[in-house]
């Protein structure tokens, strides 16, 4: 048995899923031969093993084509099986114990019972997750995503996989095999042939003859769904079917196709986020329309309808369409794409995709109308992201060349990443407030006691005669901890690529093929990283707070306020209160924002600067949240910045709820002064009331051109009612549909619990005052 149990909670889940199509048996079939497989190719290489175990879950995993689907494909996932990310599924070879376990209530035969308990066991050893946690976790610094008890949290994923899918369209499932046959030919023909490559290669080709047969699959269960369909609906199933057909060898030549085609193949390779599909399908779409082959109304359902399949997938806080931008091959086509997509993102109002408009110079006008429009009417979509400010930062941040930063994309909560050419999953999470805490209490975490400081001796808070010393200290416990992140973060690759070749992702991302090689074995261009920092705004709230009122002021002495955090501020209200009152970042507070910004540069430089030297490409922090600021301020102690124990933290890069007080510009210029270049995605949120957006539009595209203009990289809005997200509290059945920013992904307020819903009413909702 495995030594560390990592059964529970793996990821933040608000959308309900989707039941299997599949009856309790037939999941139990199929997550049986997963595991034969498994069991009975472990002496194959990782690669072959994979492609053996592929075999058992496609096409069986598909569902059937549902009334009103314009393009074929819907995936189940089960409890065991094969994935890059936990939102659907695990990671590699994996096993989700806590699903499994849930699955084993819907059977009631005991010899049932005992086959999945010989799969839990057996999954013990071999789920590519438990693997990476029994070598990094531990009982104090180090725990699990999502144990908010540490003040590091680490895990193993493959999140981001924005795939080269301009290099699925111009060749097709065919040209790929004649690329990758090519290529064995080339390496069997050499003297020095690597067989390691061979290995790789020829399972990549057998991964694509399965990818053949799912698409086959695909047009079976196009025939089924005829039966009883009316002459309207005949008639897109048999184009549906003629389609597929077409593109399972040769490459696509109309909208329809190339849309089927991305689709099924993200569908296989576990990839949640789709990057620019305005480049990878706006020509496909262009020609369409110039040749009349379909009209305006008919790719609007086409997309509406892939707007449906990716809702159903219920990922969260992922299903990344990005549109508009610098770089794009044929920005008309681009903008023909992106025109429809805003309707159908204005149309639809789901939480997914997370549809994503990058800005620029050369943006036109309608279509920064159309998205203003669409955040108007609550949407929350699109998210904006500012390409003057991005691109320079990405070209810096990551060491690349402009037109290679030009195809950054955010995926997840924020995170960039280089489509078609990198990797960039936030495998480590940090708790910069709780570290303070802990700084402030000799390494001791007042929430429980326990020692997490490692060798990093601390002094005790009397002993603090400056300010400056105090700072000093807390930095050398980050740095400590930047060090565990940065090889929990490189040891995530290790293992996983030790286990497994992501062959399906490998096939589409730079240059695998060419150079032989899986994906995290050498065959990407650049191996990156994330690492998510949380509770930055409070740290630096309360580093000003003590530097004013205990080293600049006398108010108190540091010794006083440790103690007073240690008892939650109980006999201590108005000392709380003196902290809360004092200055607070996103009030356009110069020299508290200063200090917001000297901490965040210090985590951002520190981070950077060990992954280069651990020989990642890039790693970078993402000052974002998915709830996670909610789950970790549970367990983290009272603070400095006057906030009590087990309140949420700030989210991402915005001020804790209730302390901006100067209006909506002053946040943005707060949020304004952190400088891009040195982190990799950040997540600013902001609040108006419809009647804000309606009668003073003109002054809020004034106040956003100007933060973006001053350097703001990113916005997310959330246009609600006033007192709307109150009632909902207290109303639920009547607001199913009220969607909220929550930071990295949007969701129905009524189904978020509570105390994430306390989170969001505590931010300012703006009115008046531009």
């Amino acid at each position: 048995m495995a030594r560390i149990n990592i059964d529970g909670e793996q990821n933040v889940e608000v959308s309900i899923k989707i039941p299997s199509q599949k009856t309790p048996k037939e999941q139990l079939e199929i997550m049986e031969a997963y595991t034969k497989a498994h069991m009975e190719s472990g002496g194959l290489d990782k690669a072959q093993r994979e492609l053996a175990c592929l075999r058992t879950i496609y096409p069986a995993l598909f569902r059937t084509i549902e009334e009103g689907d314009l393009i074929a494909g819907r995936l189940d996932f089960l409890p065991i099986g094969f994935g890059c990310v936990t939102s659907i599924g695990g990671v590699g070879h994996y096993c989700v114990f806590h699903k499994l376990r849930e699955f084993k209530q819907m059977l009631s035969d005991p010899r049932d019972l005992a086959r999945v308990d010989r799969l839990y066991d057996y999954w013990q050893e071999w789920d590519v997750k438990t693997i990476y946690c029994q070598d990094v976790l531990n009982d104090t610094t180090t725990g699990r995503f999502i144990d908010c008890d540490y003040p590091l949290m680490a895990t193993a994923r493959l999140s981001g996989m924005m795939l080269n899918y301009k290099k699925l369209m111009r060749l097709g499932v065919g040209g790929l095999m004649k690329e990758i046959g090519a290529r064995i030919s080339a390496l069997e023909a050499a003297t020095d042939a690597d067989r390691g490559s061979i290995s790789f290669l020829q399972a990549a080709l057998g991964t694509l003859e399965l990818f053949q047969e799912v698409i086959r699959r695909q047009c079976q269960l196009a025939r089924a769904a005829r039966e009883g369909a009316g002459a309207a609906r005949l008639r897109e199933l048999q184009l549906m079917e003629a389609d597929l057909e077409a593109i399972r060898e040769n490459p696509p030549e109309t909208f329809h196709q190339a849309l089927q085609l991305l689709w099924l193949y993200a569908l296989c390779a576990g990839a949640i986020n789709y990057g620019r599909l305005d480049d990878a399908l706006g020509t496909f779409l262009k020609e369409d329309l110039n040749q009349g082959r379909i009209t305006q109304e008919e790719a609007y359902r086409y997309l509406k309808s892939l707007w449906s399949l990716i809702e159903n997938r219920r990922t969260t806080v992922n299903g990344r369409i990005i549109v508009g931008g610098a770089g794009r091959e044929d920005p008309e086509a681009g903008d023909i794409f992106t025109r429809i997509c805003l309707r159908v993102c204005r149309d639809t109002r789901y939480v997914e995709p997370q549809f994503t408009l990058r800005l620029y110079r050369d943006t036109p006008q309608d279509i920064l109308d159309m998205a203003y429009d669409c955040i108007a009417e609550g949407a929350t979509y699109p998210t904006l992201y500012n390409d003057e400010v991005n691109i320079p930062a990405v070209e810096y941040g990551m060491r690349v060349n402009r037109s290679t930063a030009e195809q950054y994309v955010p995926f997840g909560c924020g995170e960039f990443v280089i489509q078609g050419k990198s990797v960039g999953t936030p495998n480590t999470l940090l708790n910069l407030l709780k570290l303070l805490n802990m700084a402030m209490n000799q390494g001791v975490d007042p929430m429980d006691g326990i020692y997490k400081a490692g060798p990093v001796k601390l002094a005790s808070p009397g002993e603090y005669h400056s300010f400056e010393a105090f700072y000093n200290d807390y930095k050398r416990l980050l740095d400590y901890y930047f060090d565990l992140s940065t090889e929990a973060q490189y040891h995530s690759y290790e293992v996983m690529n030790r286990e497994v070749s992501f062959l399906f992702t490998s096939i589409l991302m730079d240059d695998c093929v060419g150079r032989g090689k899986a994906l995290l074995d050498g065959g990407v261009e650049i191996l990156g990283g994330t690492n998510e920092t949380y509770g930055n705004i409070n740290a630096s709230d309360a580093l000003y707070a003590v530097k004013t009122l205990v080293f600049e002021q006398g108010k108190y002495t540091l010794e006083q306020v440790s103690q007073a955090l240690l008892t939650d501020f109980a006999e201590n209200e108005a000392m709380r209160r003196a902290l809360w009152r004092a200055p607070k970042y996103g009030n356009d507070h110069e020299a508290c924002d200063n200090l917001a910004n000297d901490l965040f540069e210090y985590v951002a430089k520190g981070i950077r600067r060990r992954g280069i030297d651990r020989g990642l490409g890039y790693y970078l922090i993402v000052i974002s949240n998915n709830q996670t600021n909610t789950d970790w301020g549970h367990r983290t102690s009272a603070s400095a910045d006057g906030r009590k124990s087990g309140m949420f933290m700030n989210p991402a890069n915005n001020p804790q709820g209730g302390a901006a007080k100067n209006g909506p510009t002053a946040v943005l210029n707060s949020l304004a002064r952190f400088r891009a270049r040195y982190h990799g995605g950040s997540v600013q949120n902001i609040k108006f009331t419809p009647r804000m957006m309606a009668e003073d539009r003109e002054k809020i595209k004034a106040l956003f051109r100007t933060y973006f203009k001053r350097g703001g990289c990113q916005l997310m809005v959330t246009v609600v009612e006033p007192g709307a997200l109150e009632d909902a509290q207290k109303n639920p059945e009547k607001y199913p549909d009220l969607i909220v920013r929550v930071a990295g992904y949007s969701a129905v307020f009524v189904n978020l619990t509570k105390d994430v819903q306390d989170e969001l009413l505590s931010r300012e909702l703006y009115d008046e005052g531009i």
